[in-house]
C-alpha cells in the first residue's frame, strides 16, 4: 500500500478534501456454518471483466457502479482489468490476476476441503467509486440477490 507522500499532488489533494462516508454501526454478520461447509463467493473491486464483456467505464464521473459476473470456471489469466484509479499500481495485478481476484486459490481451497464449495459466479466491481449512491441503492441489492439465489454463505471481498 502506498503512503500519501508517494501519491501525486492531485491525488493527495483529492484525498484531503474527499468526504468519506462512515457506517455506524458497521454491517457484520457471523457465518452460519463453518467455512468447510460454506458456499463461498468472490467479490473484487479490481474492475476485472471477461473478454466477451464490456470493460468498466473508466471515464464515468464518480465511477462505474455496475458489476460483471465472472463464472467460477473462468480462466483468470484471460480477464481484462479496467480499474479507474491512477493511484493504484496495477503492475502486480497485471502479472498475476490472482492477487486481486484469487479465483484459482479459492478453487484450490475447495479441492482441499477448506471451503465447502465455490459459488457458480463471482462478482467484479470497479474500485475507486467516489459517488456511490447508485452502487448502494441499486447495484449492491442486485448483487446480493444473485448471491442469495446461488445459496452463498460467505462472500470474500478483495478490495483494490
Amino acid at each position: 500500500m502506498a503512503s500519501l507522500s508517494e501519491l501525486s499532488l492531485r491525488n493527495r489533494l483529492f484525498m484531503a478534501r474527499y468526504r468519506y462516508r462512515a457506517l455506524d454501526p458497521v454491517p457484520f454478520a457471523r457465518p452460519r456454518k463453518p467455512l468447510q461447509e460454506a458456499r463461498v463467493a468472490l467479490v473484487t473491486t479490481g474492475g476485472v471483466y471477461l473478454p466477451s464483456q464490456d470493460p468498466f467505464d473508466c471515464a464515468m464521473k464518480g465511477g462505474d457502479p455496475s458489476f460483471r459476473e465472472i463464472p467460477s470456471e473462468a480462466d483468470v489469466e484471460t480477464l481484462g482489468i479496467a480499474h479507474k484509479s491512477d493511484a493504484f499500481d496495477q503492475t502486480g495485478f497485471q502479472s498475476d490476476r490472482n492477487l486481486g481476484f484469487p479465483l484459482d486459490r479459492l478453487r484450490e481451497m475447495a479441492a482441499r476441503g477448506e471451503i465447502g464449495a465455490l459459488s457458480p459466479r463471482a462478482l467484479s466491481f470497479m474500485g475507486s467509486i467516489t459517488a456511490p449512491g447508485r452502487l448502494v441503492k441499486e447495484t449492491a441489492p442486485a448483487a446480493t440477490a444473485l448471491f442469495e439465489a446461488d445459496g452463498v454463505d460467505v462472500a470474500l471481498l478483495v478490495p483494490l
